[in-house]
């Protein structure tokens, strides 16, 4: 049965011959990070970091969304998480515009009902990454048990730079 996922498949089983195993899944960096789920972003390699060392919680825009949160709350407590860090980057599709444009053009390329989609889209990247920082922050089962950071991405340069 030939189907659209044999050349993963294959890949995958190339892969399996060297991937790395007996991993214990803790962060072993202490890093979680929040970032868009744009594929031109290496969360690992921008930081510097390798397999094992932190938990990638990827969301559209890189907005800290409930499954999120969930992630940093059982990251710092279950994980050993103390550093998270909040990443937002240039030219994101979830900055260009807000919900309500999303929404009309999933409804457009689909032809259905978009009106429950909620993405947080935003232009102002950076009130969007300070709100999801202070969040974070004031959560009651994350206060005091990390530090967290706003940063933003340059796609173009490769650089980081704080935001708060």
């Amino acid at each position: 049965m030939t189907d659209e996922f044999d050349d993963l498949l294959a890949a995958n089983r190339r892969y399996a011959t060297s991937a790395p195993r007996n991993f214990d899944g803790y962060a072993h960096a202490g890093v979680a990070v929040v970032t868009c789920m744009d594929s031109r972003l290496q969360p690992l390699e921008m930081l510097g970091l390798f397999l094992g060392e932190a938990k990638i919680l990827r969301t559209p825009g890189g907005h800290v969304t409930p499954e999120a949160l969930n992630g940093c709350i059982l990251g710092v407590h279950l994980l050993r998480v103390d550093r998270i860090l909040v990443i937002a980057h240039t030219r994101c599709a979830m900055a260009a515009c807000d919900d309500d444009e999303i929404r009309r053009r999933v409804a457009e390329a689909s032809g259905r009902d978009a009106s429950g989609l909620t993405v947080g889209a935003s232009p102002d990247q950076e009130s969007k990454v300070r709100a999801d920082v202070a969040l974070l922050n004031e959560h009651p089962l994350i206060e005091g048990k990390a530090q967290i950071g706003g940063f933003l991405y340059d796609v173009d340069t490769g650089l980081l730079s704080r935001i708060c």
